[in-house]
């Protein structure tokens, strides 16, 4: 790799390890990355993220184009090809030259009818419910080497670090959440039954283990029935 070529590498990784940082959304920083690694990798012509959650359940996220998303699409149909196989499998799935590509016959068989010869795909670490995986394409065949699958490794490492970083939100916003409605739900009994703090919590924790319902949905019952 050429020095400004190392160079750009470096202040694009930078760029992106801030924007994990920030207060942006998980698919925005998607979009940074698939767009870098279109742009750092000589052969990517488009490039998409794929996630898969319990019971196939997946999503096509930060595609540079429309071609991943109907790629993924294609996949999931299938039930085979390179991006499921990084997301469920492999760290690093290579195809060369779809056109003598055998581990997924019906699959590279669309994928060189829709134009796409060449794709290499990258696991992200998300966690034990979804699996992920960083997609990359190639309109010609044979354009991936060893520097682009270290450049799209380290991308790789940015998307997973998103996702993970996004979820710890969305957890950490639903846990304050529930415990904002809980105190809600406190503060009605409290006044309503005249108790104080820990007593209003016992009575919500007994009508959770008598009714079989979770504390939250019990709590949300009782600000619903407010009055």
């Amino acid at each position: 790799m050429a020095e400004l070529s190392r160079h750009d590498l470096a202040v694009r990784m930078a760029e992106l390890a801030r924007a994990v940082a920030s207060p942006r959304s998980v698919n925005d920083i998607l979009s940074d990355v698939t767009a870098t690694v279109t742009e750092l990798v000589p052969g990517a012509d488009t490039a998409g993220v794929l996630l898969i959650g319990d019971g196939g359940k997946f999503e096509s996220l930060a595609g540079t184009s429309s071609l991943p998303h109907e790629l993924d699409e294609l996949q999931m149909t299938l039930q085979e090809g390179p991006c499921m196989q990084a997301a469920l499998e492999d760290v690093v799935v290579r195809t060369d030259d779809f056109r003598e590509e055998s581990r997924w016959p019906s699959y590279s068989k669309v994928a060189v009818d829709m134009g796409v010869l060449s794709g290499l795909s990258f696991k992200l670490y998300t966690d034990d419910r979804t699996a992920g995986a960083l997609n990359l394409f190639g309109f010609r065949p044979k354009v991936w080497d060893a520097e682009s699958e270290t450049i799209g490794t380290v991308l790789a490492a940015h998307a997973a670090a998103a996702l993970l970083a996004g979820r710890h939100s969305e957890q950490l916003t639903s846990a304050l959440s529930t415990r904002d409605r809980i105190g809600q739900a406190k503060g009605i009994i409290m006044e309503r039954y005249q108790i104080d703090d820990v007593q209003a919590f016992e009575l919500l924790r007994r009508l959770s283990q008598d009714s079989n319902t979770k504390l939250i949905d019990v709590a949300q019952q009782v600000i619903e029935t407010r009055g």
